[in-house]
């Protein structure tokens, strides 16, 4: 008996040292589990924050702002490269292009001319993933007739998100017609060159016969622009700044009036078919030139010569012109 309590004796205390332990050994176990990490810190967009780019009439264009804090992890090599991701931002302050933009990459041919560099990829997706075996590459993002080119080098098995800031800004032109009425549609295109001029006192042409009413995209900076009314002599010319992130708009006024010519062989008459117009200015420079019976011209007010072959023979006749003018010039073969 005694043999037999004894061995009782010994599971009650082994039992009890068991049942003191266990609590703690569970509340080690659960101190050591690793605490859940929670979300990253990404901020959150704001609709109403002033950092968004207010373009008016422009749906083609959505911006919002980009957080640096995104970054890829790195991973190794997909099956066709390494994955790239192209970013186009507006401005420096993050504000992120989200259509309109395209894309190409160039693989770098290690020469010293740009030309012989070896186009490889072109997307018109907003932030494309590319997978781009390792090396050296230039990308070009262009938005509109804003863009930027630079260089990038492709790693074997990391992952990379590459920020192309643009500088961008939008430039809207609205003209006007002697006391301030509209144009009509499809009378009047201008110009955007650059501020620069070369050793023969050029400018460089960005872009030719836009038309008013139009956002067009631009690098930040100084532009001269040539507004044309009519297609003839009617102009109005302006140096403009076109801010990152910001649309400027530009009003001309043009002072301009409608000739109608008509060649006959007495006042009054019918006007002869197939006549060659040709329109001088008082220094004798070629302003204009048409043909037809019933030719109509829109011209800057000042004084002219207008010259009509028919048959063989030339007629020329001198008018003048005042603002707002619609008129009828008659020329007699008499």
């Amino acid at each position: 008996m005694r043999g037999i309590w004894g061995l009782m004796g010994w599971r009650a205390i082994l039992a009890f040292a068991l049942a003191l332990t266990t609590p703690l050994l569970m509340s080690d176990a659960h101190a050591q589990q690793p605490a859940n990490p929670g979300p990253q810190n990404v901020m959150p967009l704001d609709p109403t924050s002033a950092d968004l780019l207010r373009l008016p009439d422009t749906p083609n264009t959505t911006v919002v702002p980009w957080t640096p804090s995104e970054r890829p992890a790195k991973s190794g090599k997909g099956r066709n490269g390494t994955s790239v991701t192209l970013v186009a931002l507006l401005t420096q302050d993050g504000q992120r292009i989200d259509s309109g933009l395209v894309w190409r990459v160039y693989r770098d041919a290690g020469s010293d001319d740009p030309d012989r560099n070896v186009l490889v990829q072109t997307s018109r997706e907003a932030s494309p993933v590319l997978r781009l075996p390792p090396g050296d590459y230039y990308v070009n993002a262009a938005f509109g007739r804003a863009h930027l080119t630079r260089r990038i080098t492709v790693k074997e098995g990391v992952e990379s998100v590459e920020p192309f800031v643009l500088n961008a800004g939008g430039l809207r032109l609205k003209a006007l017609v002697n006391d301030g009425e509209p144009a009509p549609p499809n009378t009047v295109k201008f110009d955007v060159l650059s501020d620069e001029r070369d050793q023969f006192g050029n400018r460089t042409r960005i872009l030719s016969d836009a038309r008013p009413g139009v956002i067009v995209r631009l690098n930040s900076g100084i532009y001269h622009i040539v507004s044309t009314y009519g297609g003839a002599n009617s102009r109005v010319s302006a140096d403009v700044t076109v801010e990152a992130g910001k649309l400027t708009e530009v009003t001309v006024t043009h002072s301009a009036a409608r000739v109608t010519f008509k060649l006959v062989t007495r006042a009054g008459g019918e006007a002869l078919p197939d006549t060659q117009w040709r329109i001088l200015d008082a220094s004798g420079d070629v302003v204009d030139e048409s043909v037809g019976a019933l030719p109509s011209h829109i011209l800057a007010p000042g004084k002219y010569t207008v010259t009509a072959r028919s048959a063989g023979q030339v007629y020329r006749r001198e008018f003048s012109l005042d603002k707002g003018d619609v008129t009828e010039i008659e020329v007699v073969t008499q």
